[in-house]
């Protein structure tokens, strides 16, 4: 990657750590340039204002999970249910190890004061459940899942879990005495923890059996 790639990049990155602490109406543009150190130009050459930068923050992060979801409809060597378990470990791990941006999404998504982000991740929610859609014909072709599935439930199931996981950390490390873990060995149990329980409520909802 060339430089000014990994100056954007690095501005983006400082810019999320920031909205995810600060809350995007308190961080300033000078608060992300300091943070960053960078200069105010710099800011504005490669996204022009905050709202800009917020806006390729999501187009950015979204956009991945897009495409990445769309190559894997595409292999032809997975069995349906593995394709099920691959979107639910990726989503686990993503929103795991990227917390402050899924912290912004929440919140985005509470307050919807961005039109433009918010026209994003209604995009990004029907292009997924469009691609999962495909997915789940594709498992009732082949009579590996029942008929009448809920899509947006289920995805909702899928992200609902995931998301309240990371809000109430705190609370499921304290109560199940987990707080003499690191962080990283936190986060591997959090993973581990949630793809077992999630597959295993996916395995209900899609009607499959081994």
């Amino acid at each position: 990657m060339n430089e000014p790639n990994n100056k954007k990049d690095h501005i983006l990155k400082t810019a999320e750590e920031l909205f995810a602490t600060k809350g995007y109406e308190a961080a300033t543009v000078r608060d992300i340039a300091d943070a960053a150190g960078v200069n105010l130009a710099m800011i504005s050459y490669y996204f022009g204002s905050k709202e800009k930068l917020m806006e390729s923050l999501f187009h950015e992060r979204m956009e991945a999970s897009r495409m990445k979801v769309e190559s894997l409809l595409n292999d032809k060597t997975m069995h349906p249910f593995q394709k099920v378990e691959v979107i639910l470990d990726d989503y686990i791990k993503k929103v795991i190890h990227k917390q402050s941006f899924y912290k912004i999404l929440l919140c985005e998504q509470v307050m919807k004061k961005n039109p433009v982000v918010i026209k994003l991740i209604r995009e990004l929610k029907l292009s997924y459940a469009a691609m999962f859609t495909q997915l789940i014909k594709e498992g009732q072709k082949k009579k590996i899942f029942k008929k009448n599935i809920d899509v947006v439930l289920a995805l909702t199931t899928m992200t609902g879990t995931v998301t309240q996981m990371i809000v109430n950390k705190d609370y499921y490390i304290e109560f199940n005495e987990h707080k003499k873990l690191s962080e990283p060995e936190i986060n591997t149990m959090l993973i581990e923890k949630l793809s077992s329980h999630l597959k295993n409520i996916f395995k209900k909802i899609l009607g499959y059996e081994e």
